[in-house]
Formats: C-alpha cells, sequence, structure tokens
C-alpha cells in the first residue's frame, strides 16, 4: 500500500502503524493482485448505490420528512469516522436522537436520547440508508469494514492499518455478528464493555476480510445481511473462517 503511512499521518497520525515490517515489494504485489477486484467492486459501488438512490428517493424524502417532524432539529447528522487509509470520514446518517442529546458515544435498546422513530431507524438500520451517497462519492464502499469512531480506532492503530488498507462499507462481518449489539452492551459501562470485549471481535473480522478481499466475499455478505436486517433472522459469523449461517439458539 504506497504512501498509506504518509496519508494516515496527515490525516490521523495516531494511526500510524507501531513496528510493522516496511516490505515495499510484497505490498506492491498485493496492490497489483488486488486492483482487478478493487475496480470490480467500485464498478459495483458505483451501479448499485446509482440505483438504489434513485429507486429510494421518495422513501429517503419521507424519512427526512418524518425525522423533522418527529423532533425538533435537521433531519440528518454527521459523525466523525476513520476512513479508508486513515482519511477523516463525516459520515451522514438519518437522525435518531433529539437535537443536543450528550452522553455516551455509543447506543443501546431502549436509549432515552432516542426519539420516538429513533429505535425504529435503529432496528432496521434505515439511519445508514444516506450513506449510499458516500458510495456513490467513492468515500464507502456498499461492503467492507464500518467505519469506526477515531477516539476507538486509535487505540488498536497496528489493527487499523491492516482493516482501513480496503475501503470502509456500509455493511460486512462485523456488522451481522453484531446486529445486535445494542442489546448485548453493558448498561451500566457500555464504552468499556465495547472496547474490551466487542472492539476486539469486531477487529478480528474486519481484518479478515480485508485480507481476503473478493467479489465473492462480499456478495455472500450482501445475502447475509438482507437474512438478518430484512428476514430478522440471527446469523452466526465464525471467528476463524467467516462463514456464515443460521444463528441456533
Amino acid at each position: 500500500m504506497p504512501n498509506t503511512i504518509t496519508a494516515q499521518a496527515v490525516a490521523n497520525p495516531d494511526l500510524v502503524p507501531h513496528g510493522l515490517p516496511a516490505d515495499p515489494a510484497r505490498e506492491l504485489r498485493e496492490t497489483l493482485r488486488r486492483r482487478p477486484v478493487r475496480a470490480a467492486k467500485r464498478a459495483l459501488d458505483i451501479t448499485v448505490s446509482a440505483v438504489l438512490l434513485v429507486a429510494l428517493a421518495p422513501v429517503l424524502m419521507a424519512l427526512a420528512l418524518l425525522v423533522r417532524l418527529d423532533s425538533p432539529g435537521p433531519s440528518f447528522f454527521r459523525c466523525d469516522r476513520v476512513g479508508y487509509r486513515g482519511r477523516p470520514l463525516r459520515m451522514v446518517k438519518f437522525r435518531k436522537m433529539f437535537c443536543g442529546a450528550t452522553g455516551a458515544p455509543l447506543t443501546r435498546a431502549g436509549d432515552e436520547r432516542f426519539t420516538r422513530l429513533g429505535p425504529w431507524l435503529a432496528k432496521y438500520k434505515l439511519d445508514e440508508l444516506p450513506q449510499l451517497w458516500h458510495v456513490l462519492r467513492g468515500e464507502m464502499s456498499l461492503v467492507g469494514p464500518r467505519p469506526e469512531s477515531p477516539d476507538f480506532a486509535t487505540r488498536y492503530p497496528d489493527d487499523y492499518y491492516r482493516i482501513l488498507s480496503v475501503k470502509p462499507g456500509m455493511v460486512g462481518l462485523s456488522q451481522i455478528a453484531f446486529a445486535e449489539e445494542t442489546r448485548v452492551l453493558d448498561p451500566d459501562e457500555p464504552v468499556d464493555h465495547y472496547l474490551d470485549v466487542l472492539l476486539p471481535q469486531k477487529i478480528r473480522l474486519d481484518t479478515m476480510y480485508a485480507a481476503g478481499l473478493s467479489i465473492w466475499l462480499d456478495v455472500r455478505i450482501l445475502f447475509w445481511t438482507f437474512v438478518t436486517v430484512v428476514l430478522r433472522k440471527p446469523v452466526a459469523v465464525h471467528r476463524e473462517s467467516g462463514l456464515m449461517n443460521i444463528r441456533r439458539r
């Protein structure tokens, strides 16, 4: 990944890796190997995001109006995330909290900061739909590691050096594995629980995705995302292989 460290140092110096061996020849080979996959992913991203933005335009406008009617404030809000190769990403979502809400940087089931519409937007991931614009612009991909908060990502610089070698995505392995994250977070210490227990598992899955980048993997992730988000079926993701199937209760 030529110039990766330089880009990260400018955007977020805390994400410069510590002690990773430099191997320009290996990085060049890896870049050339991935080039056809990246081109295919970009073509898929442009096609699907453009079609969905047009097809869902009435839905997006209706949701924007409902958010405004539900509580005072704008329809959208932006949150700071770490993007491709450490670049800052101002990710846009539909607003699901009251304006001026403060507190933990994570949401939980029954969060009192939610508007009346907020839990419904969160449950069906509808607050994420505006990110199709990021996909069309090339800042994100349909499939990839979920963009993380800079405060959290900088705690694991070596891991995120690898993860951020691919574009962040709207859906991915960690999003499927932790579709019910808001319900499993410790209500008393949500941030500590996330950093110590959940985030390391997400990092493992996202690192696996970045290392095994392929269109076939993206297709599988899109299918199982449909199963968990639309069909509301719990999906398990194997932490070693990344294989996905219906979770047996």
